[in-house]
């Protein structure tokens, strides 16, 4: 047993998928794993798994992703993947995101669930798939594991009556495009944190995050960036359905915000997804993570909802 596994995707990162960051933008660090996790469901057997005329497919219930290096316009990516654990209908699965001289750049452990096409039924493995995942079992390497988040097995709060409640700020509201949808016609996974780092800019935007700085020291360019993501997939919406994104910052400290993002139904209250997110501040220019002010970090601490989470 390895932390390697094998390569289940090959590709690159174009200039129109980065950010004012400067490097790829979250949503396409998952959009790509997902092309991967479709390269380790074939390596698995199931080489039609997210093909619209396919007999089972995945259904990805939880994430958790660890983001490692940047990535930049230009650059070259490949994936490798494995089996962590196999149970009776569900896996936990590993995909490391590489840059070329192997170094990884992005994790994502994925809890999935083996499913009927259409009405989303979980079924059994076939031996066939088991024998295959036997061949494909990893560890999870330390620069893998969780850091700064629990990923004990959670029952899930997020709701719009709940959000409204204890007061989560609106970053996000509209509705779901056909373009974001599967081949199933379910939202695709990127989509969820795609819109939570488009609405990222009203939930921080209030407080200016930057250094303590000596008298007549320049002020620095201070970006953002998420290091850590545990995110929760409750219900698939399709075209057409409205999606609300409520948010609340958890707690900080001077070099990370634990933030909570819930996506609902505006319209039934229900919820889509949840996350917990460790965002960072950095140097733009030195591309290093800095501390935040005191007065910044006195800002954030006003900001926190108790008890705040998934």
């Amino acid at each position: 047993m390895s932390d390697r596994g094998v390569e289940v995707w090959s590709g690159g990162v174009n200039t129109w998928e980065c950010d004012e960051m400067g490097h790829m933008n979250v949503r396409f660090w998952v959009a790509k794993a997902q092309e991967a996790l479709a390269g380790l469901a074939a390596a698995l057997g199931m080489p039609r798994a997210f093909a619209e005329n396919g007999e089972a497919t995945l259904a990805l219930r939880e994430q958790h992703i660890r983001f490692l290096r940047e990535a930049h316009a230009g650059g070259a990516l490949h994936a490798t993947g494995g089996v962590v654990e196999l149970g009776e209908t569900d896996a936990r699965l590993l995909l490391v995101l590489r840059h070329p001289d192997e170094t990884p750049a992005a994790t994502f452990q994925l809890k999935v669930e083996h499913i009927t096409r259409g009405d989303m039924r979980p079924f059994p493995w076939p031996e066939r798939i088991r024998a295959r995942a036997a061949d494909l079992r990893v560890e999870v390497p330390a620069y893998a594991a969780a850091r700064s988040l629990d990923l004990a097995p959670v029952a899930a709060r997020a709701s719009l009556p709940r959000a409204l409640e204890v007061g989560l700020k609106r970053i996000g509201l509209g509705v779901l495009g056909p373009a974001e949808c599967d081949v199933f016609g379910r939202m695709r996974p990127e989509v969820f944190i795609g819109r939570v780092s488009d609405g990222a800019g009203r939930l921080f935007g209030q407080v200016r995050p930057g250094p303590d700085l000596a008298p007549g020291e320049a002020a620095p360019r201070i970006g953002g960036a998420v290091v850590e993501y545990r995110v929760l997939h409750l219900d698939w919406p399709r075209a057409g359905d409205g999606v609300e994104l409520r948010s609340g910052f958890i707690g900080c400290d001077a070099r990370t915000r634990r933030v909570a993002h819930w996506m609902v139904d505006p319209q039934s209250g229900r919820a889509w997804a949840s996350a917990e997110a460790v965002a960072i501040s950095f140097d733009l220019d030195r591309r290093k993570v800095i501390d935040i002010s005191a007065a910044a970090l006195e800002d954030y601490r006003t900001l926190c909802t108790p008890g705040l989470g998934l």
